[in-house]
């Protein structure tokens, strides 16, 4: 080999190496910078370090409860059920008999409980005559009496409350019946409860439905789940007043067709960027600022570029406007501000200037170029007194999904009856109505029957 050839050997091992160098230093980087749910879109549960990862700014308020905030106490009740007379017999210096002596009330106290739970069984009798014309006559039983015998509507609805609402699971749920009500219910009983509930309960989530396709704004996102090993998901489309789940095996638009097929079109809907999402026929779109910051986040600290920081300093200060403010007219000083930010930020000599070192700052163009294109999508909460910066009512919609798979691991069945019975549930809790009531309610409603 010449001297010519070994020195071009030698040029492209170099050129080689120095490219192997420079990935291992970009994966270095990646290692060294883990992502959080402070930088990212990750839940809080996968964060090595559990320190408190809000984005809220630090308040000068001392934790605790606040000056002026008055605290309560149990209070004794006017009307006890049961009333217990302390009267000494003898006194306890001379050993005089007071039996006959006058008493006056000195104190009170109360102790409150509930007594033992009990099974309380009806049983309906029907007799049968003959009238004088020669009728049989038989008496007839209530309506949803069907069976010879069967559980009421008080042992459902808490079967449904305790599964539903407060997530115990079937096993636990039966030991409760066991040993707390006296009540040997199996686990197929539960699931035929469930299933028969939801089924009654479908008028309403229907109901939950057209409002929601009627609404004015709608927040919507989407989450996995297990379902026998198998990955699966969860969508939601809500707002201040509804909650409406859906149960389905991906996360494509093939989901929000198949469930609104004319799309939304009098709402804005506020999403993540997901392009699902973001191709549904709508009136308008808000994309999480909650989310964006989270992203410029990770984008100042991987990448160090003033860009992401200015960009993150934008959106906390329309963030405060909406705070200051429900809604402002296009034309009001300070949301003109905000937008005349917003396109110095986004303007093509901007990029132009983070260019000029693409393999340094490679996230930030990416991000860069998604605002772009989102960027009618980023202030629309400023100008609507009902559209959240955020999407927090569809973080706090799936936070009952995910509380319900970590106590009882993936699902088995029932998904489609949990998405129906949650979105009842979660719809009666922000209307201000109690769960209690409104299960009970749909266990006693029975369908009339055509004909």
């Amino acid at each position: 080999m010449s001297d010519q050839e070994k020195i071009q050997y030698l040029e492209s091992k170099l050129t080689l190496a120095l490219a192997e160098i420079a990935q291992l230093k970009a994966l270095i980087l990646d290692l060294a910078l883990k992502k959080t749910s402070k930088n990212s879109h990750l839940p809080p549960s996968v964060d090595l370090t559990r320190k408190n990862q809000s984005l809220r700014e630090q308040s000068s308020k001392p934790v605790g409860g606040q000056k002026g905030h008055k605290g309560t106490t149990l209070k004794m009740s006017e009307k006890p059920d049961v009333i217990k007379e302390l009267r000494p017999d003898f006194c306890n210096h001379c050993g005089q008999n007071l039996k006959d002596f006058s008493f006056e009330l000195s104190t009170a106290r109360q102790v409150i409980d509930i007594p033992p739970i009990l099974p309380y069984i009806t049983e309906y009798q029907c007799f049968k005559t003959t009238c004088t014309c020669g009728t049989l006559q038989c008496g007839d039983f209530p309506q949803g009496v069907n069976s010879a015998t069967q559980y009421g509507e008080n042992i459902q609805s808490l079967a449904i409350y305790q599964s539903y609402y407060q997530f115990i699971p079937f096993a636990r749920l039966q030991d409760f019946f066991k040993k707390v009500c006296q009540l040997g219910i199996c686990k197929g009983t539960i699931e035929n409860i469930i299933r028969r509930t939801a089924a009654k309960a479908e008028p309403v989530y229907d109901a939950i439905k057209e409002y929601i396709s009627h609404s004015d704004y709608v927040g919507s996102d989407e989450t996995s789940y297990k379902a026998n090993g198998k990955k699966q998901w969860f969508w939601v489309w809500q707002n201040p007043r509804l909650t409406y789940l859906v149960a389905a095996e991906n996360r494509s638009k093939t989901v929000i067709e198949t469930e609104f097929p004319d799309g939304l079109p009098n709402a804005i809907i506020g999403s993540d960027r997901l392009a699902a999402q973001l191709s549904t026929t709508c009136k308008g779109k808000q994309i999480c600022l909650a989310h964006l910051l989270r992203d410029c986040n990770f984008l100042i600290e991987s990448e160090k570029n003033e860009w992401a920081t200015e960009f993150k300093t934008l959106l906390q200060d329309a963030i405060v406007l909406k705070q200051l403010q429900e809604n402002y007219l296009k034309s009001d000083e300070k949301a003109l501000n905000i937008e005349k930010r917003a396109n110095k930020l986004l303007d093509i000599a901007r990029l132009n200037a983070i260019n000029q070192e693409p393999e340094k700052y490679k996230k930030t163009i990416t991000f860069f170029k998604g605002m772009s294109q989102l960027r009618e999508a980023l202030f629309p909460f400023l100008y609507h007194k009902n559209v959240p910066f955020h999407n927090n009512g569809s973080e706090r919609a799936f936070r009952m999904v995910k509380v319900k798979t970590k106590i009882s691991g993936q699902f088995k069945s029932l998904q489609n009856e949990f998405a129906i019975l949650r979105s009842v549930i979660d719809t009666a809790i922000k209307n201000g109505q109690s769960v209690w009531d409104a299960i009970l309610t749909i266990i006693k409603y029975q369908p009339q029957v055509a004909g």
